[in-house]
């Protein structure tokens, strides 16, 4: 779980086995809403299950930011069809865009339509 955390909060989206992307949200979400508030006493609770200072900082400074009005639901699961070898179900696990770049994207189709 922590390596999977780590490498979803830097790369901030990540393709894995449907189980793993469902389990996760327990995992980083609670995560997500310490971030929120950025103290020491967070940072370093943060710092205990995932073990990775450069994912605490990019947590913290950018990721809990972000998500400052939300009360919850940060992570997006998406399903993305099987996997060839075992045919097990693959999805993508990414974080949700802030409102604003929403807004923006989607004036910017709007125009194009």
């Amino acid at each position: 779980m922590r390596s999977l955390a780590i490498s979803i909060i830097i790369n901030e989206s990540i393709k894995t086995t449907l189980a793993k992307a469902k389990e996760i949200r327990s995992f980083l979400e609670p995560l997500v809403t310490l971030a929120k508030s950025n103290n020491v006493a967070n940072q370093r609770k943060a710092y205990s299950k995932l073990r990775d200072k450069t994912a605490v900082a990019k947590l913290f400074n950018e990721i809990g930011p972000r998500f400052k009005e939300r009360p919850g639901g940060y992570l997006r699961v998406i399903k993305r069809g099987h996997r060839s070898g075992d045919k097990s179900p693959i999805a993508q696990v990414e974080f949700l865009k802030a409102e604003a770049e929403v807004s923006e994207s989607q004036k910017i189709e709007e125009v194009i339509s």
